[in-house]
């Protein structure tokens, strides 16, 4: 048995250590629950925080490379739809060739159908220098790169995406061919007919680097969804866990409380024995 004391109050001193360390867990889960995280501080769990920010870094790396990559299809998409309009000019431009092949055309009729033809390939010009996408043109000799990466310098690729400069002499009909005569729109024909074949082929190109940088981004996101699961188990909160923990520490601070008070009226006694 411990006898009294009146240089130290032991008993109260217990007491209220034992209250200061139940304050400091109640603290803590009430922070937990307040924000949802098992974590709030490097001294929660040093280690767990230093894994939950890692991945957290590579789920930011990865939605941005699945954003880099939609840009990239998007692009690819609009240059498509353009060279589908192309496409459309050209297959115009193979009637009116056609029509100015046969001999039953006037010559006058042969100079509106050259007009007319003549507005295709400078409308097709116009499409390869004036077709952007966020302000960047999209026909252009220079390849687009697109940056993917989740966070780590190793695992970093590059897809290199070249939609090609477009203009009506890189399709072979420039200035020189036009539809003023007969023979001249034969020629014309078999040129129109190779041109029509390479904007196929550049679509067909287009389409590829489309479903590459799609699948890219699918598997990113799917990356992302796997880190970011992996992130929850580590940072997230045991909500039933943390409301039982709330009810024992609340608890547990009202009778260390009680505990302290009792220490201190114990202390008390002292003064009758001075009596």
């Amino acid at each position: 048995m411990s006898s009294l004391s009146i240089l130290n109050n032991i008993p109260a001193l217990v007491a209220q250590n034992d209250l200061e360390t139940t304050s400091n867990s109640l603290n803590n889960v009430l922070y937990q629950l307040a924000s949802g995280s098992r974590i709030n501080s490097g001294a929660d769990d040093a280690a767990g925080l230093a894994i939950a920010d890692g991945l957290h870094a590579n789920e930011t790396a990865l939605d941005q490379s699945a954003s880099n990559a939609n840009d990239g299809v998007g692009a690819l998409q609009v240059a498509d739809g353009a060279l589908s309009q192309v496409t459309n000019l050209l297959n115009r431009a193979v009637t009116l060739a056609t029509e100015s092949s046969t001999g039953t055309v006037s010559d006058s009729q042969r100079t509106a159908i050259q007009a007319e033809f003549a507005q295709i390939q400078a409308e097709i010009d116009t499409i390869g220098g004036s077709t952007e996408f966020n302000g960047t043109s999209v026909f252009s000799a220079t390849p687009t790169s697109v940056f993917l990466s989740d966070g780590n310098s190793a695992a970093n690729t590059t897809i290199s995406v070249s939609v090609g400069a477009l203009s009506a002499s890189g399709l072979g009909l420039g200035s020189g061919v036009d539809l003023s005569s007969a023979s001249d729109a034969q020629s014309a024909l078999s040129l129109i007919d190779t041109a029509i074949a390479t904007v196929a082929g550049d679509r067909g190109t287009i389409g590829a680097n489309i479903n590459r940088l799609q699948a890219s981004s699918s598997v990113e996101t799917t990356e992302v969804q796997n880190l970011t699961a992996a992130e929850d188990s580590i940072r997230g909160a045991d909500v039933a866990t943390v409301v039982a923990n709330l009810s024992k520490y609340s608890m547990l601070q009202q009778t260390g409380i009680t505990a302290v008070s009792q220490a201190n009226s114990a202390q008390q006694g002292l003064l009758k024995l001075l009596e």
